[in-house]
């Protein structure tokens, strides 16, 4: 059995699906690993480091995936006439593809799957059960995402975090907000603290409350009957109602006036990200505040963010779009997400032949699986209804 490790090709990536630690994992198990040159370069694993571990080095994509078994991706593959790579097409047929494919986003290519015979598994889709929580890549990435989109907003902010008492003055903490409290929304929490910063933060589910103020930060919301009501069986959050974002709103216009820093995290699964911070939010705002949008790719929470720009406005407040923003650590988002793969992939292999062995009753396949034997087979994009 052949796992191929390719380089990423997309724009903004820096990050490879598997480390010199999960390489030696592999071989360990009898599975030939083939990591394509250059693959670990963005996150700090050359090639002899994959050399070392077992792993043979292939001088191109199409060598890295004659034969494989198995494609290991951080991001879904180049399909035809996205770049100079066709990767779909050099993916023979039976190949298991897995990786955050971005099948919300990508329609188009669950068809090329699909019509190339591969069986393509995307990791965003795992269900948020105990079993999946060494496999949670959501998870394991915007923790990352949230710790440095703090990080990005103390380099455009244009003072300090802690409060310092100098002998020529004393420096005030920077109060930071956070909207959002999932993972990500969590580590930005904590790190802000770890700053020194005073910090509160925003949420439609109840559950979170107790969260945030176990860090030591404040919890700001409209805490009516619908949002004891406003989080769905998976944990993520619903959509709520126009008169509560009414309501929501004008106590996060109130509340927005007084912070320095505002961090956004809010997504909702296979839809734009909803609007939190309206333009007349962010103009309210002091001279040298900052936003950082880390849902920019989806929409924007904050109205006016543009991905991969550092916009300035009149008023003089930044809002920040960085995109892709765990890639911004590729080192430790990298290491993470192997992880990740490997506690995937580790009960697909049988021990005894060390070739696949998938079970496709099993509800952690079921949700992953986009297509099988030339169909696609997942109910939300296109296959037969559960």
């Amino acid at each position: 059995m052949k796992i191929a490790i390719p380089k990423e090709r997309r724009e903004h990536e820096r990050r490879v699906a598997a480390s010199p630690e999960t390489v030696k994992k592999f071989k360990a198990m009898g599975v030939d690993v083939v990591v394509e040159t250059g693959a670990g370069a963005g996150a700090s694993s050359p090639d002899q480091a994959y050399a070392d571990a077992g792993a043979s080095i292939a001088p191109s994509a199409a060598e890295a995936f004659d034969g494989a078994d198995v494609v290991l991706k951080v991001q879904r593959p180049l399909g035809a006439g996205e770049g100079e790579v066709d990767e779909v097409a050099l993916m023979g047929k039976g190949t298991l593809l897995v990786g955050i494919l971005a099948p919300y986003q990508s329609q188009a290519l669950i068809k090329a799957y699909a019509a190339g015979g591969i069986t393509a598994c995307a990791m965003e889709l795992l269900p948020r059960i105990t079993r999946a929580q060494t496999m949670d890549v959501l998870s394991s990435q915007a923790n990352l995402a949230g710790y440095r989109a703090v990080l990005e907003a103390g380099y455009h902010f244009g003072r300090g975090f802690p409060m310092m008492m100098t002998a020529a003055g004393t420096v005030p903490p920077a109060r930071c907000f956070i909207m959002g409290v999932g993972v990500a929304g969590l580590q930005a929490i904590a790190t802000a603290k770890r700053l020194g910063g005073v910090v509160s933060a925003t949420d439609v589910r109840p559950a979170v409350k107790e969260q945030v103020q176990s860090l030591g930060a404040s919890f700001v919301a409209v805490e009516n009957e619908e949002f004891k009501q406003a989080e769905t069986a998976g944990g993520y959050a619903k959509e709520m109602s126009d008169d509560y974002k009414r309501q929501q709103a004008e106590l996060i216009a109130e509340t927005i006036k007084k912070q320095d820093i505002v961090i956004t995290t809010a997504l909702i699964p296979g839809r734009k990200a909803p609007t939190l911070v309206s333009a007349e939010m962010v103009h309210s705002m002091k001279p040298g505040s900052v936003l950082v949008d880390l849902a920019v790719e989806q929409g924007g929470n904050v109205e006016g963010s543009k991905p991969g720009d550092v916009v300035l406005t009149d008023n003089g407040v930044a809002i920040v779009g960085v995109i892709n923003m765990p890639s911004r650590i590729p080192v430790d988002a990298s290491a993470l997400y192997a992880k990740n793969l490997l506690a995937f992939l580790t009960p697909l292999i049988d021990q005894e032949t060390k070739a696949l062995a998938i079970n496709w009753e099993d509800e952690l396949i079921k949700a992953t699986a986009l297509t099988r034997d030339g169909q696609i087979v997942h109910p939300h994009f296109g296959g037969p209804a559960a």
